[in-house]
């Protein structure tokens, strides 16, 4: 029953470099960069659009061995339907939320948690799974978590986790033959310097008032 209903997911929409691209993987791409873009733009329906990502990246990376990604895109989910409602109601008395810095204590959170994270999941899928690419898929997934904590508060830092994590995402993509999913973070990369660019310039815009 399953297979009948993904089967227009999974099925070749092209070939591209000698590798076979699937009605998902557009779907992952078409959704990925607008998601990407509105959140650039501070756009908070960049949650709603992101889920529908969320769901059609979680069957491409199931179905192409990459467990922990795949098991990520639930986490984003949740994540999402939490960001989605502080980027409206989480400022100060249920404002909109402002861009802000990391602190120090909480970068230690993130480094601490970033590593326990990223031990766990290779133990989980060397031990529980056939996966050919644990550490890389460990820590992008683990970078990733930590970068979207980051864009649901809005913390202008999380850009440079996002970049991280893009780095090693495009020739791991490109191992497992998703080019054009590799593709796509390449032009995330530049989305995020995008990004980066507007969060820095919102928040310096908003630091004389706070002051």
């Amino acid at each position: 029953m399953l297979d009948v209903i993904l089967w227009p997911f999974n099925t070749t929409a092209f070939t591209f470099a000698g590798a076979a691209t699937s009605w998902g993987e557009i779907a992952g791409f078409i959704t990925g960069a607008l998601c990407v873009w509105l959140v650039t733009r501070q756009n908070p329906l960049n949650w709603p659009i992101g889920i529908l990502n969320n769901l059609a990246f979680l069957v491409l990376f199931a179905t192409s061995g990459l467990y922990a990604d795949s098991g990520l895109q639930v986490v984003y989910v949740a994540l999402a339907l939490y960001g989605w409602w502080a980027w409206l109601r989480g400022g100060t008395e249920h404002t909109p939320l402002p861009v802000s810095r990391t602190s120090r204590a909480q970068w230690w959170w993130l480094l601490l948690a970033g590593v326990a994270g990223t031990l766990l999941l290779v133990w989980v899928l060397t031990t529980f799974s056939d996966s050919t690419v644990p550490w890389a898929d460990s820590v992008t997934t683990v970078l990733s978590l930590l970068a979207t904590w980051g864009q649901t508060r809005k913390k202008v830092e999380c850009w440079w986790l996002w970049i991280a994590a893009d780095v090693i995402y495009v020739p791991l993509y490109a191992y497992k033959g998703l080019w054009l999913t590799a593709i796509l973070y390449v032009g995330f990369m530049a989305l995020c310097v995008l990004g980066l660019r507007n969060w820095t310039k919102a928040l310096r815009a908003d630091e004389p008032v706070a002051a």
